[in-house]
């Protein structure tokens, strides 16, 4: 993939809106872990403790893209992306709970620990979007996590006053789903030759409009419940 070419920037452009759509949680947990530290220690904390999740969130990352070009691993990871698209228009009932701690290396490692757990559903989606570049993996963290971290609470403020914006981040983790599916070795030649070039394409609408309507559907009935 060219560099600075539309295809490239395409590409970044989705891994920036997944790291802000899938990224908020991850933001209330930074914040919640330093809670109860001094404001000049609360800062430090977060920015220590940022930067090493955001040191071993690159790593997972770093691996997914590597797991991602194994045979049949690539479709398994699209099929797991599927329920991880549908939760962002259904989110859980509970919150998460993070426990503040009330020293600077205990905040920071709560920190860490809580990203690097909460973050697998990033790492898939964005491992994915990629298409095996690791220079769009980097940029797409650079450009994201300043927003996250010091815009966590506008990202949801918008998300909340305009829901077409999380429904068009789940239809697009249902396209990159069906990306990884139909771009795996194996099945996506198979599927390739049995049907067609045009199934890809068929298949990415297909997951797309998919996770739209089964999230919608199940968010209409959590309301009516």
């Amino acid at each position: 993939m060219e560099i600075l070419s539309m295809q490239f920037l395409m590409a970044l452009g989705t891994i920036v809106l997944m790291d802000l759509l899938l990224g908020g949680d991850n933001a209330v947990v930074i914040a919640m872990a330093a809670n109860k530290l001094p404001a000049a220690l609360r800062k430090k904390a977060i920015f220590i403790g940022t930067a090493g999740a955001v040191v071993i969130r690159l790593i997972m990352t770093f691996i997914a893209v590597w797991l991602l070009t194994i045979p049949y691993l690539q479709a398994l990871g699209g099929l797991i992306l599927l329920p991880i698209a549908v939760k962002l228009l259904v989110p859980a009932e509970q919150n998460e709970s993070v426990e503040a701690s009330d020293s600077l290396m205990g905040a920071v490692k709560t920190i860490i620990i809580a990203d690097a757990a909460m973050g697998i559903d990033n790492v898939l989606a964005i491992a994915g979007a990629s298409h095996g570049s690791f220079l769009l993996v980097a940029l797409g963290f650079l450009i994201s996590i300043p927003i996250i971290v010091g815009g966590s609470t506008l990202i949801g403020r918008i998300m909340d006053r305009f829901p077409v914006v999380l429904y068009a981040g789940a239809g697009l983790l249902g396209w990159t789903a069906g990306s990884m599916i139909v771009h795996d070795k194996i099945l996506g030649t198979l599927l390739t030759s049995a049907v067609g070039s045009w199934s890809a394409l068929a298949v990415q609408i297909l997951l797309a409009a998919g996770v739209m309507l089964t999230g919608f559907w199940l968010s209409r009935r959590r309301e009516t419940a």
